[in-house]
Formats: C-alpha cells, sequence, structure tokens
C-alpha cells in the first residue's frame, strides 16, 4: 500500500519537472520583449520623466490619489495635500530616496528628478512652500 502512494506522488512531481525543464528552456526570464519591458519602468536607470508633474503622475499618484488625498483600504496612504509635515524640504527628500514603512525608496531616480517631485509636491495640492530642494539637497541626503 504504501509502494502504490508514493507512485501516484511520482507523476505529479515528473509532470511539474517536465514543465519547468520545458520553461527554462524556452530561454531566460525577461528574453522576450513586452509591452511591460519598453515601458518606462523597463529599465530604472533610464526613466523619462523629468518634470515634477509627471513623476507625480507617474510614481505617486497611485497610493497618495492624482489629488494628493492618500487613501485608505488594503493600507494607508498619507495625504500629501496640506500636509505640514512638508515645510522642510528634507523631509519629503528623504522619504523619496530611502524610503519608509510601506513606502519604497525611489533611489533609482536621479538627483534632478527627486527636487522636481519633491518641489511639485510642496508647491500643489494646498501646499504652498516655496523653497526650492535643489538636485544638491538630494545628493546630500543620499546614504
Amino acid at each position: 500500500m504504501r509502494g502504490r502512494k508514493t507512485m501516484r506522488m511520482v507523476k505529479p512531481l515528473s509532470i511539474a519537472a517536465l514543465f519547468l525543464a520545458a520553461l527554462a528552456a524556452s530561454g531566460p526570464a525577461g528574453a522576450q520583449s513586452t509591452d511591460a519591458q519598453s515601458s518606462d519602468f523597463a529599465d530604472a536607470r533610464r526613466f523619462a520623466y523629468q518634470n515634477g508633474e509627471q513623476l507625480y503622475h507617474a510614481i505617486c499618484q497611485g497610493c497618495h490619489m492624482p489629488d494628493g488625498k492618500g487613501a485608505t483600504g488594503a493600507g494607508a496612504y498619507p495625504a500629501l495635500a496640506a500636509n505640514t509635515n512638508l515645510e522642510a524640504g528634507t523631509y519629503p527628500v528623504h522619504l523619496v530616496v530611502n524610503g519608509q514603512k510601506a513606502m519604497p525608496a525611489f533611489a533609482y531616480l536621479s538627483d534632478e528628478q527627486v527636487a522636481a517631485v519633491v518641489n511639485y509636491v510642496r508647491t500643489h495640492f494646498g501646499n504652498g512652500y516655496k523653497d526650492v530642494v535643489t538636485p544638491e539637497d538630494v545628493k546630500g541626503m543620499r546614504q
């Protein structure tokens, strides 16, 4: 009886092994070109957007919403609208470059891109912080 159970287990494992072998033989993962691979996110080192508004809409609004008011649901995404935590420009720079809690780090953005998106958020959505974050400020914040 014990032998029969073993034989039953071998067949599904053999099928799985054959499937994995065929998958591996088809080439390395990512070898086929897809729309996702040709998108702006395909190679983070070549992320196209330089404008703060474009960067916000491409990266940030998925969590913080188009109006910057944040969201709750599967997670809590803080509002950027009328956010007094943005008063010190170094705070949002640190968050964008290093991430915090559920927010990932966007360290692949250039110093110019980080400064652009931070300046955009600090001057929109009811925020009126006029002091400008520079690419040099961002460079000094990178760890």
